[in-house]
């Protein structure tokens, strides 16, 4: 699932998947890109940059994992603890977690640019009126600038109020600073039982 995730949102070379997976030995990555491409999950094809190097994309069939890959996303991060300094956080992750977290009906009327940096990551997100463009790259001229390292994910969760955030430091933003509880309204996990409640 961690290699179809990492393809979900552009086609990647064998070492950009080995970059963003890096405790998954090569010979396994090979073979288990040889099973989705025999599953008709992953196509191979060339890159028009470099048309001697061959990239995997999903194909339309494997496309239709996106949903359910988002949803089991969200449904892991409510078990999830603090990040452990050996965690691997791309571009890519960042953007995944902001599709995931987007509550269609709290950004309706809305009309913002965000750019979002995490560690080494920096992505973007336009929200227009109720619809979502994210994308792993910076946005020049966005209307709220967040650098909120590893207070990303207490943040979606309901967590870390955004006042508490930005007082301890552990946000930092550039802009309109009611546009970040408008942030933290839009992109946020559903209430629901934590974990404990559910077990117990």
């Amino acid at each position: 699932m961690l290699v179809i995730r990492d393809l979900l949102l552009s086609p990647k070379r064998f070492g950009d998947l080995l970059r963003g997976l890096p405790r998954i030995p090569t010979n396994i990555l090979a073979a288990r890109l040889k099973e989705f491409e025999k599953a008709g999950i992953v196509r191979r094809r060339l890159l028009a940059q470099s048309p001697s190097a061959v990239a995997y994309e999903l194909t339309p069939y494997g496309q239709e994992l996106k949903p359910i890959l988002l949803s089991l996303g969200v449904w892991g991060a409510r078990a999830l603890g603090a990040p452990h300094p050996d965690d691997v956080l791309n571009p890519d992750s960042v953007v995944l977690a902001l599709e995931a977290t987007f509550q269609k009906d709290a950004a309706r009327g809305v009309n913002a640019s965000f750019e979002v940096h995490v560690g080494d990551a920096v992505v973007h997100a336009r929200v227009v009126d109720g619809v979502l463009d994210a994308a792993p790259t910076p946005l020049p001229a966005a209307d709220l600038v967040i650098e909120a390292g590893s207070a990303l994910r207490p943040l979606l969760m309901g967590e870390l109020s955004p006042s508490a955030a930005l007082s301890s430091g552990a946000v930092q933003i550039t802009g309109d600073r009611p546009l970040f509880d408008r942030f933290v309204e839009i992109f946020r996990l559903p209430a629901s039982l934590g974990v404990s409640d559910r077990i117990a």
